[in-house]
């Protein structure tokens, strides 16, 4: 009886489907090999369990989280920026665009050492950014002749920034700190002049 109901199925195989049986069996496994490779493409793999670790301390090349963002205030030159470019895992990683500085740390695979994104780190990218190059050139707040689609980019990639993440200072000139220096230490001469 077991054999009729074989013959019977793959008799019926070949006829619905116009091929031998062998032939349907492959094409049937390689459809399913197929797709668990097209599923794994875009489906996250199920994350390994973590081993058991035998000492309370943690292991030493782990970088230190940083919880919350370090304010640096209104008056970040770009020689001080540079600091926060990721070569340092214990400083967040910092960027700025229109000289509005983001901290980008939780982005560390893009924009830290090694990620795609790296050379905008601890910069100013916005010209990179309205240009989408990775040319060192364009590592620069210098807008100076971008074109109104160029800025348009660049304003798409400001409001991802403003979205995503936490601004924590702003970009000033190192002209504008020594006018400011300049200017403060004018002022104090001239209330000492007064006072004697």
């Amino acid at each position: 009886m077991a054999n009729y109901t074989n013959t019977a199925m793959m008799d019926s195989i070949e006829l619905y489907t116009g091929l031998s049986p062998p032939a349907f069996f492959t094409i049937a496994a390689l459809m399913v090999a197929v797709y668990k490779i097209v599923c794994s493409m875009f489906v996250d793999p199920e994350p390994e369990p973590e081993p058991q670790q035998l000492t309370k301390n943690p292991p030493v090349n782990t970088p230190p989280k940083i919880s919350e963002p370090v304010q640096l205030g209104n008056n970040v030159t770009e020689q001080q920026l540079r600091a926060y470019d990721g070569s340092d895992p214990n400083k967040p990683l910092l960027m700025a665009i229109k000289a509005q500085i983001y901290d980008v740390s939780a982005s560390r695979m893009f924009y830290g050492p090694g990620g795609p994104y790296a050379k905008f780190a601890g910069r100013d990218a916005s010209r990179a950014l309205a240009l989408l190059s990775f040319d060192p050139k364009d590592l620069t707040g210098n807008l100076e002749g971008l074109s109104e689609s160029e800025l348009e980019v660049l304003q798409d990639w400001e409001y991802k920034f403003m979205e995503k993440y936490v601004k924590v200072g702003q970009l000033v000139s190192e002209q504008a700190i020594t006018r400011a220096i300049d200017g403060e230490e004018e002022v104090k001469e001239s209330e000492t002049n007064g006072k004697e």
